[in-house]
């Protein structure tokens, strides 16, 4: 069964280590790469986990930490939130586990007022076009790398909290 949790600055060291291993698993499907994050301490994760309006999740399988995934204030206007950092382990992949990540950042994303959630993703990434498509989202009407080299950008509208 998987089950997730909200991070706090407290649990930097599992952020820490559930980043460190999406970025050694797939370092092709993330702007930032693993050399960007061996320097700095514990501040620095920590800082990470506390952005102002920020959402971190952690996904658990059998208590193991298998994935995480960001919520973030958008840059948009004021009805924009982003997705950032989506990952699943590969042992957790096929599970669920990634639809259960953006439907809890969909939840967050409404809760905080959202109307529209963003992501961008690097070209070439299938598996999580693929993902995102499944979920409603639709590639924005903007050139490839308006958020950054090669980046492909897409959002979906959000629904009013029931």
């Amino acid at each position: 069964m998987v089950t997730l949790r909200a991070l706090t600055p407290d649990d930097w060291p599992l952020w820490r280590d559930l980043r460190l291993a999406a970025l050694t698993d797939a370092p092709h499907a993330f702007k930032a790469g693993l050399a960007d994050w061996h320097d700095g301490g514990a501040q620095r994760w920590r800082a990470r986990l506390h952005l102002p309006g920020a959402h971190r999740v952690a996904a658990f399988l059998a208590d193991t930490p298998v994935g995480l995934v960001g919520g973030m204030p958008g840059t948009g206007g004021p009805g924009v939130r982003e997705l950032r950092s989506l990952w699943v382990g590969p042992r957790a992949r096929g599970r669920g586990v990634a639809d259960r990540l953006i439907e809890e950042v969909e939840r967050w994303a409404r809760a905080d007022g959202g109307t529209e959630l963003r992501l961008a993703v690097l070209p070439g990434n299938a598996p999580a076009i693929a993902l995102y498509r499944r979920h409603g989202f639709a590639p924005l009407d903007e050139p490839p790398g308006a958020d950054g080299p090669g980046e492909l950008r897409f959002a979906k509208r959000l629904s009013s909290p029931a």
